[in-house]
């Protein structure tokens, strides 16, 4: 049985495209290192659930999971990585910018309202570096094996994050920690009120296998599902 949750992984692409391909100076090496590194194999979980939507579409470029106001150097279209490397130069002009909002950012919002209809959950899926990089939070700061997000209580009902990290601890065996060092960005805190969504961060060295962390990624989904099911059913008796 397939779970009936829609994943969402919005930085595991790595391409640049066409709209920016003469103005952007990153290297693959660049690229890569901004994105979620080891997403598209830790989260190929495609033939386990409902619906399931990623990008190929580097978040260097268009960071999907930022608001289309929010324009500082790690934006939504971003000047600098998150590692502070410049991404453009001449700097991209702003129709460009729009160009691609319009092209790939709110197509893939798009998609998340639709399929959000038959699930029952969402989940914002990342991989995160070990120590926090010079733009984001905790620079230098080694970080959990695992967080889970609600944005602080807003996007899951009351109790229930608490309730999946103690899955996530014993189906990985490391602490989960919860809203920190991430609150939950724009994808969770934009759709919650058409589903509930999580986020969850996996540290994306190798503390475990790419190959064990989604076999132990299934196994928690699965929990979350089995703790659904049962608190849906104990609500309606009640």
């Amino acid at each position: 049985m397939k779970l009936p949750f829609l994943i969402s992984v919005p930085h595991a692409g790595l391409e640049i495209p066409p709209e920016a391909q003469s103005y952007c100076t990153l290297t693959h090496e660049d690229i890569i290192k901004d994105g979620d590194e080891h997403a598209a194999d830790i989260y190929s979980i495609q033939e386990e659930v409902d619906h399931y939507v990623t990008t190929h579409i580097a978040r260097a470029i268009v960071d999907l999971n930022r608001r289309t106001d929010d324009r500082r150097p790690d934006g939504v279209i971003k000047t600098h990585t998150c590692w502070n490397v410049p991404v453009y130069h001449p700097p991209l002009p702003d129709p460009i910018a729009d160009q691609l909002l319009e092209n790939y950012y709110h197509p893939y919002h798009q998609k998340l309202t639709k399929k959000s209809k038959d699930a029952i959950l969402g989940i914002d899926c990342h991989t995160m570096a070990a120590y926090g990089p010079p733009i984001g939070p905790g620079e230098n700061l080694k970080r959990p094996a695992i967080c889970l997000s609600d944005g602080n209580g807003l996007t899951l009902p009351k109790g229930w994050i608490k309730h999946f990290a103690t899955f996530f601890e014993e189906t990985f065996g490391f602490k989960t920690a919860v809203n920190d060092p991430f609150k939950g960005g724009y994808i969770i805190q934009s759709h919650y009120q058409e589903i509930p969504w999580l986020q969850l961060e996996i540290r994306r060295d190798f503390f475990l296998s790419n190959a064990i962390k989604k076999e132990k990624i299934i196994q928690a989904f699965r929990k979350i599902f089995t703790f659904i099911q049962e608190t849906s059913t104990s609500s309606r008796e009640d």
